[in-house]
């Protein structure tokens, strides 16, 4: 019986390492695949579009839109992103388990769409960490991490809506941690109903030729 992929929402605070963490889970692992999003906001320093993310134009973002061609899409901090339907698709059906790493209110969409999406919520260990993560980084002003800092706290009150939470301290164990979590979720009994109803026959079959 072959494996389904599992459709897995990573969501965090800006600054909790998410990119980083999704960097060693795939190079650490092989049966992941990241989805890329597509977005209407300006290439950082070293990005590369169709790598880290599809950029876009907000009319050609709003073309995707109007032909459905995105899973979920939310506006952050003034600009568009979005999750292309047919990559995410097509590898769930190769037995992928695919990674969508975006922001709480795509992830609530998902889920309203694929009940079945395992939700991970990646945070520091503490507010402080978070911050200096963000001065950290050198790329943006005061007052755009006091902006994300604020949008951190909103964001913490859809934590309660997911299946595990994701502590990041120490790099290499999170990866573990989160690459144990994801193969456990493969073992939930309602993901292999197929297997279960197999099992109850073969016994049904056995006792009938007692």
């Amino acid at each position: 019986m072959s494996r389904k992929g599992i459709l897995i929402v990573v969501s965090g605070f800006s600054g909790a390492g998410k990119g980083t963490l999704m960097k060693e889970l795939l190079r650490n692992y092989d049966n992941y695949a990241l989805s890329i999003s597509a977005t209407t906001r300006n290439p950082r320093e070293g990005e590369t579009d169709g790598k880290e993310y599809f950029f876009k134009t907000v009319e050609e973002f709003e073309k995707m839109i109007a032909q459905d061609e995105l899973i979920e899409y939310a506006k952050y901090v003034n600009n568009y992103y979005g999750t292309p339907r047919a990559y995410v698709e097509e590898q769930l059906e190769k037995g992928k388990d695919v990674i969508l790493e975006i922001e709480i209110q795509g992830a609530l969409k998902v889920k309203e769409k694929f009940p079945e999406t395992l939700l991970l919520f990646v945070t520091p260990p503490d507010v402080v960490t978070l911050k200096n993560r963000l001065v950290g980084r050198g790329t943006e002003t005061m007052e755009v991490i006091e902006s994300r800092m604020q949008r951190a706290a909103e964001e913490a009150t859809g934590m309660d809506a997911y299946d595990y939470l994701v502590i990041n301290d120490d790099l290499s164990t999170c990866v573990k941690e989160m690459h144990g979590i994801i193969q456990g979720e493969h073992k939930r009994v309602s993901r292999n109903a197929e297997l279960v109803e197999k099992i109850k026959n073969q016994l049904k079959d056995h006792l009938k030729g007692e």
